[in-house]
């Protein structure tokens, strides 16, 4: 049964926030990663698309597939090239209430706003076992298509929440706020906590003074006394300090 008018509109509107928010849903795409979130995932499938090949190459699944034409797959996708497979996915229930954030090292991201960068930490974190990512209302949506596309999967096995860092403090005073600043302690002589929530801030403007002013320590990837570059990228710069917190046991 080919896709009707009505279902391309519908699945091509959810590129926008504001009809994933109405319909509580989102789109994923892509071989890989629909094939990752039918086998880590297939209770969040609402719908499932895919070419005729592509279909018969599944292994079982609870899911049925509805064939679709490479046309269709071409109006109906969020991508510049559609790649075999279409899902509209709900949206989980994101609950940080009773998280073990007090024995484990966390990421919250304040006010990110370049869907690249979002998504690249989540990969991140999903590559050093970092359980839970916690975001700022401001913050670019994760369920935006090149958000998705940028975290290769990692969203189906991150714990992700939107939270306002005051209600987090509030919930886990004991739980060390480590705040990435230029002028912070060199994280690379840092005598890491045995957990802490580590904070991100916006590309351009950095974490807030609000959320400094919660912070017990500031922490820094300091330069090389040669380098003339102003600044590191959001991500790489949360690469770097997760990699070298999990180094140091935490």
């Amino acid at each position: 049964m080919p896709l009707s008018k009505n279902d391309i509109k519908y699945i091509k509107s959810l590129r926008q926030k504001k009809f994933r928010q109405k319909y509580n849903n989102f789109v994923v795409e892509g071989d890989k990663i629909v094939r990752e979130l039918l086998e880590q995932r297939p209770d969040w499938i609402e719908a499932l698309y895919g070419l005729d090949k592509w279909i018969h190459e599944l292994p079982p699944s609870p899911i049925t597939a509805t064939a679709i034409s490479q046309r269709e797959l071409q109006q109906a996708s969020l991508l510049k090239t559609p790649n075999q497979a279409i899902a509209v996915v709900r949206q989980p229930k994101a609950n940080w209430h009773g998280l073990d954030l007090e024995r484990q090292l966390s990421l919250y991201l304040e006010n990110l706003q370049d869907p690249g960068n979002m998504g690249t930490i989540l990969r991140i974190a999903d590559w050093f076992g970092i359980e839970t990512v916690l975001c700022s209302p401001n913050c670019v949506d994760v369920y935006n298509p090149k958000v998705l596309q940028a975290s290769m999967g990692a969203f189906l096995r991150v714990h992700i929440a939107t939270v306002s860092i005051k209600e987090v403090k509030k919930a886990y005073p004991a739980l060390p706020l480590l705040a990435t600043t230029m002028d912070g302690a060199n994280v690379f002589e840092f005598d890491a906590p045995k957990a802490a929530l580590v904070a991100v801030g916006n590309e351009g403007a950095g974490l807030s003074e609000d959320l400094l002013a919660l912070a017990d320590r500031r922490i820094a990837v300091p330069p090389n006394r040669n380098s003339g570059t102003e600044s590191l990228n959001a991500a790489v710069a949360t690469g770097i300090v997760c990699a070298v917190l999990r180094q140091a046991g935490l």
